[in-house]
């Protein structure tokens, strides 16, 4: 009935009403549901678990874990810092692996440090790996391009995958 546009001007549609929309002139502009311009959500800080936690069982996350206490199961997480306190007695697959503490069991790990007041007894398979002068390491150590992956366990450089030797 009655409109909000001057008398010499034209009416503009309802926001309602289904017509196409330019971009191409200078006077549009584009609506909210178009364009959805967000920052990037924050990383989270790292799960600490203390120094008086003990868990039996498994741990999975992509995030990232700091173990001050000890775990009985296999862990997975983006960045794996083992305290200097911690005891794992389980497989370890991370992206980033910070041996400060025990393990008893197989580590995975793109990136895999052994500090010097780390004790692993287990394999290590790795993309690379630093060991610091004083760590204790009992175990083999394997380097592969895809550590991550549980299935190419065993499988040497020029094998084909899925084939026995």
């Amino acid at each position: 009935m009655f409109s909000k546009s001057k008398i010499n001007e034209p009416a503009k549609p309802a926001a309602d009403e289904k017509t196409p929309m330019t971009l191409s002139t200078p006077s549009s502009t584009p609506s909210p549901s178009e364009f959805k311009a967000s920052a990037p959500k924050p990383k989270p800080p790292a799960s600490t678990l203390s120094a008086d936690l003990h868990i039996t069982g498994n741990i999975k996350t992509s995030g990232d874990i700091n173990v001050e206490g000890s775990v009985d199961g296999d862990i997975r997480a983006h960045l794996l810092t083992i305290g200097e306190s911690a005891t794992i007695k389980g497989e370890i697959t991370a992206d980033d692996v910070v041996v400060n503490g025990r393990i008893v069991g197989r580590v995975r790990g793109l990136k895999v440090r052994l500090t010097a007041t780390a004790r692993v007894e287990g394999d290590i398979i790795h993309k690379t790996i630093a060991i610091e002068s004083g760590a204790h390491f009992e175990g083999s150590v394997q380097r592969q391009d895809d550590p991550l992956n549980p299935n190419r366990q065993g499988a040497k450089p020029g094998a084909a995958p899925g084939k026995p030797e």
